[in-house]
């Protein structure tokens, strides 16, 4: 049965791939002209984004590799949100798990998408302060790096695509814009 989806009608949906992160999907649609088409979508889980920030302005950034780009990364801490875990408690496990440190005090930053063209994938940004260090615990599939330099280091490595990590790119400017009005 056709369903809309905006200005667009799904008129069969296609499943091409699903696993317990990402799943893929293509749909035989009418486009908004009309026409007809196929429109593909990735749906992964929802993400967290944390950028730990010490009481003398050094922000903990991690660089690690990243397998579809063939390089390493600089980012933020990020990582999946586990079903029915709320986005402060996978905030405050990254940051544990990936660079061993706990946040006494974290600070929502807002969402951002991934991608709105084709990638479902909300990210919930957080300022983690007042922080204490422990010891990091990455997963399997992470070989993790910590990198410790100032916000306005963190910012010009946004702005010379150092870091071009979206998430990361976005909650480094939103961070240093709050902590810029806050001092």
């Amino acid at each position: 049965m056709p369903q809309k989806n905006g200005p667009w009608t799904i008129q069969e949906t296609n499943e091409k791939f699903h696993d317990s992160f990402i799943h893929v999907r293509e749909d035989e649609v009418l486009r908004p002209d009309g026409q007809p088409g196929k429109y593909a979508t990735v749906k992964m889980k929802p993400a967290v984004a944390i950028l730990p920030i010490d009481n003398d302005g050094y922000v903990y950034l991690v660089r690690q590799f990243r397998y579809a780009l063939g390089k390493d990364s600089i980012e933020v801490v990020c990582g999946a949100v586990e079903e029915d875990e709320p986005n402060i408690e996978a905030a405050k496990r990254e940051i544990e798990e990936e660079v061993g440190i706990k946040a006494s005090e974290l600070i929502e930053l807002g969402v951002v998408d991934l991608d709105t063209s084709i990638v479902h994938c909300p990210v919930q940004m957080f300022l983690a302060k007042q922080l204490t260090k422990t010891e990091a615990n990455p997963e399997g599939t992470e070989t993790i790096k910590t990198v410790k330099v100032s916000l306005d280091a963190a910012v010009q490595m946004v702005m010379d695509n150092t870091i071009t990590h979206a998430p990361s790119c976005v909650l480094i400017l939103k961070a240093r814009h709050g902590y810029l009005n806050s001092n």
